[in-house]
């Protein structure tokens, strides 16, 4: 019986936060270990499908860079990468539109359908929701810098997305795009996500991430910081606490706050419904950026 009025307790706590983000659109993006794990990413797609059926709008972004790499070294073909960036040629270019833009993309929609969601895939075979154009890197130096076929997000078609929303499917979106000629383009997925969540104008935007959060030691798990303004991340990074590859992730959300976004979230998707403890309880799983 106690354990039936904790569960009953952990509900009630739920409510307040259920009805406040009914009818929000939350845009989560979805990559690397997380997609590996299986049974992590079981949890996490049931977790998605619980916040649609509650009155949510869950949007997914994927990338796909293990499975990526993995075929790309059966093609004898070796990585390449600049700037955080998949150097993407035409050879490389076939394989991530094979391997994410179908493979993937159609593996998450079948995984959601068969937790009894409902889903929608949104690749270049169905529906393609996401313009785009070539993206150039700067060096140092100031000389630019070519990455082949890799693209950033100029478009989301977001009257389809909200239209699928609202008829209670999950859009589900592989981190590729295309320009106005047909030319196909790599993504980064979490600027797609980015881009997605801004456009729609989403309450919150989701990192599910391989750590648990923004650290003041980045070795220390324990030394989590759950709630983080956006001035206090610039001084974390200028004082070295926020560091090598979480820099990008943190500037990357405070940008996505600066063009209207109300919170971004980074969590670590391997902890077993982290996704549903960091939006419907009050302490939280993971570091929540706000401006």
């Amino acid at each position: 019986m106690l354990e039936a009025i904790k569960k009953a307790d952990v509900l009630v706590e739920a409510m307040g936060w259920i009805r406040q983000f009914r009818g929000h659109t939350i845009v989560i993006k979805l990559g690397g270990s997380v997609m590996e794990d299986k049974q992590a990413l079981r949890h996490l797609l049931i977790d998605i499908i619980f916040m649609e059926t509650v009155g949510m709008r869950p949007v997914i972004v994927h990338g796909g860079g293990p499975a990526i790499s993995c075929a790309m070294k059966a093609a004898g073909i070796e990585p390449n990468f600049v700037q955080g960036r998949r150097y993407t040629n035409e050879a490389t270019l076939s394989i991530v539109e094979k391997v994410l833009a179908r493979e993937v993309n159609a593996q998450l929609v079948d995984q959601i359908t068969g937790l009894a969601g409902r889903a929608m895939s949104l690749n270049f075979g169905s529906r393609n929701v996401l313009r785009g154009e070539r993206l150039t890197l700067i060096a140092a130096g100031g000389e630019a810098i070519d990455v082949g076929y890799v693209g950033r997000v100029t478009h989301v078609d977001t009257d389809y997305l909200r239209q699928l929303s609202e008829q209670g499917i999950i859009p589900v979106i592989p981190s590729m795009c295309e320009d106005t000629s047909g030319q196909k383009y790599n993504v980064n997925a979490d600027t797609a996500a980015a881009a997605v969540a801004v456009q729609l104008g989403a309450e919150k935007l989701v990192y599910m991430s391989d750590v648990n959060g923004v650290r003041l030691d980045k070795d220390d798990p324990d030394s989590l910081l759950h709630a983080l303004s956006a001035a206090r991340a610039r001084e974390l990074i200028q004082a070295g606490s926020i560091a090598s590859g979480m820099i990008p992730k943190v500037e990357s959300c405070l940008e996505t706050l600066q063009r209207g976004v109300g919170k971004v979230h980074i969590i670590d998707g391997r902890l077993r419904h982290s996704l549903l403890l960091e939006i419907y309880t009050t302490s939280g799983v993971g570091t929540v950026i706000v401006n």
